[in-house]
């Protein structure tokens, strides 16, 4: 493309040339559109389209009065070249896209007739059927099936070789292969939505899992929390060892009391029994006495009691912490587990999804 070509007109469309070797399957020129532009050479008097991918020249072909661009689909257009031996196809966003450049292809189509007969007036011999000079050696013919049903796509015919009944038996044969350009065209965005929507729910599943590495996390922290908060627990186990011994010492000496309780008792009775024989004797004071050391007695008694019940609730108290610790950690070690098997289905998923990609 030199610099005293101008562009008449410019799009994007996904761009494709059929295979030359079962001249019947479409071959993409890239991942992504690409620029098609219709350009005028002044100096030559042609008309071109021209799409470049990088430094390569993707589309570099003439029009020429004799090709005809045929919409096979909604938004899929082809045309044969003879002079470079292919058939392009183009896939467009939309409908419009495709209508504009169809309008475009027969109005630069029109100006090449006009651009033709304007040479031959000029004495340039061509050939009719493909507006060939005459020194030029025209490509080899080659007629390619497209599939069952007899669906066509025709690549080139020599200037020489077809007429007309042949050159339209031609045509038609190009317009009844839209069936397999749409197939092709609704199988390949078919595919291209299913990879979009495969690499989404792999980057949603990457992020769930992201987040579940987390919360397994701060749930192995919160389980190691609680093993050293039972690990203290035990390692307090020991020190209520006093208490129980403690609880030993205090109904020993509950025993003791007892004993000295009911020997004193016996010797209250003792001294009753000696107050009835020697009541002439006993004074008011001795009464009094012993009366003082019995009541001293009952109170040393209830408060041994008291002691008792205070210890005993303390055991109570010290044995239900234990058992509200251990079962919290049985809690967090079974939500442990349960998250634990959870991660594990997840990967087992990605696996079989990741397997399941194209």
């Amino acid at each position: 493309m030199s610099t005293r070509e101008q562009p008449l007109f410019s799009t994007r469309a996904h761009v494709f040339q059929i295979d030359p070797a079962t001249k019947r399957n479409w071959i993409p020129a890239g991942k992504h559109a690409l620029t098609v532009s219709y350009f005028y050479d002044a100096t030559r008097n042609v008309y071109r389209i021209i799409s470049v991918g990088g430094t390569k020249a993707i589309i570099n072909s003439t029009v020429t009065p004799n090709m005809t661009f045929t919409k096979t689909s909604q938004k899929f257009g082809q045309w044969a070249d003879s002079r470079a031996n292919t058939v392009y196809g183009l896939g467009f966003a939309s409908e419009q896209h495709l209508s504009q450049f169809a309008e475009k292809f027969q109005e630069v189509k029109e100006a090449a007739r006009l651009a033709r007969e304007k040479s031959q007036d000029g004495g340039e011999l061509t050939t009719p059927a493909l507006g060939l000079s005459s020194h030029q050696v025209p490509p080899s013919p080659m007629i390619g099936t497209n599939g069952p049903g007899d669906e066509k796509l025709f690549r080139s015919q020599s200037a020489d070789g077809p007429g007309p009944t042949e050159r339209e038996r031609l045509k038609k044969m190009l317009s009844e292969g839209s069936v397999g350009e749409v197939q092709w065209e609704a199988e390949f965005f078919t595919l291209q939505d299913n990879n979009n929507k495969l690499v989404a729910a792999l980057r949603e599943a990457n992020t769930n899992v992201e987040r579940w590495k987390g919360q397994l996390e701060a749930y192995q922290e919160e389980t190691e929390r609680l093993r050293l908060r039972v690990a203290e627990l035990e390692a307090q186990g020991p020190s209520e060892t006093p208490g129980e011994s403690g609880k030993d010492g205090l109904s020993q000496r509950l025993e003791e009391l007892e004993v000295l309780i009911k020997t004193k008792d016996e010797e209250i009775q003792m001294l009753k029994s000696q107050k009835g024989s020697h009541r002439e004797a006993e004074t008011e004071r001795e009464r009094e006495e012993a009366l003082q050391k019995l009541q001293e007695l009952e109170s040393r008694y209830s408060e041994m009691e008291r002691q008792l019940q205070g210890a005993q609730r303390s055991l109570e108290e010290a044995r239900g912490e234990r058992e509200r610790a251990r079962a919290e950690v049985l809690r967090a070690t079974e939500l442990l587990d349960l998250k634990i098997c959870e991660l594990s289905e997840l990967r087992q998923g990605l696996a079989r999804l990741a397997d399941g990609a194209p």
